[in-house]
């Protein structure tokens, strides 16, 4: 019975997403779960009445790259902070925890006026350019990852890399042909959550994007419906169901690598 009605209270607002996007209305209310006249009339209004196209480019693009980056360059941190011992290591990982517990978005300020002198040297990473927004996500997601990796590192046996090193292996080597490997598991959860977590975002990408063709799905999605006449809830939806594709097909194509770790050596024989 538990499972039942979590799984109505998980299924209705899909249900309740997929009828308001096939009703021809436009609007959210319908006495029936399948509207009269229902048709895909909204999802051809979506292409034809917004950039919706540049909008889903413009989020996988900044979405998959981020998350890419980040994961890497958190696996190196993770396994500096993990199996070497420097000055300065115990001051790094408080200072990256310590950096985690405010939100990016209290310094949009300083980060607003630091895009406007690089907007006017660099224009191609500044306002209006994936390629700036991508660089604030990067920066936000380290920390958390190299958190969560470094963790991960700290449960494999010394005795491997030690072996590796005796054998005449460079880190470098070490981190490529043993570690990576083995962190498998951990790189596909972090790089799911950064993913999921910057296709998602929108306080940031709405200071910094405002041109229609610049704008990622979330902030292209809330013009739709943010002013007080638009009855665009029938386009909204139809774009919410396409938005979801992305995070679903990344989910399945990292499900694998998240069971195969979590599996491997479970068995003897």
């Amino acid at each position: 019975m538990v499972l039942l009605v979590s799984l109505a209270f998980a299924l209705f607002p899909i249900v309740f997403v997929v009828s308001a996007a096939i009703n021809p209305l436009g609007t959210l209310s319908s006495t029936d779960l399948l509207p009269t006249g229902a048709s895909f009339s909204n999802f051809g209004n979506l292409f034809r009445n917004t950039a919706f196209e540049w909008w889903f480019l413009n989020s996988v693009l900044i979405a998959s790259v981020s998350a890419a980056v980040s994961v890497f360059l958190s696996a190196l941190a993770a396994y500096a902070f993990s199996r070497m011992r420097f000055k300065g290591r115990r001051v790094g990982l408080l200072s990256l925890l310590l950096i985690q517990m405010f939100p990016q978005f209290l310094a949009i300020v300083a980060i607003f006026l630091i895009f406007t002198t690089v907007t006017d040297l660099w224009p191609a990473i500044g306002f209006n350019t994936p390629w700036g927004l991508l660089l604030l996500y990067l920066g936000g997601a380290l920390g958390v990852n190299t958190w969560l990796m470094k963790g991960f590192y700290d449960t494999l046996p010394r005795e491997l890399d030690e072996s590796a090193t005796m054998d005449g292996a460079s880190h470098t080597q070490v981190f490529f042909r043993i570690m990576l490997p083995l962190v498998a598991p951990i790189l596909a959860v972090t790089g799911l959550l950064a993913f999921i977590g910057t296709i998602n975002e929108f306080l940031i990408a709405n200071v910094f994007l405002t041109s229609a063709e610049s704008k990622t799905l979330s902030v292209g999605m809330w013009g739709l419906v943010a002013g007080e006449r638009n009855n665009n809830f029938g386009i909204f939806c139809a774009g919410t169901l396409l938005t979801a594709v992305p995070t679903v097909l990344v989910f399945q194509f990292l499900q694998r690598y998240i069971v195969s770790g979590l599996t491997a050596g479970a068995v003897k024989g």
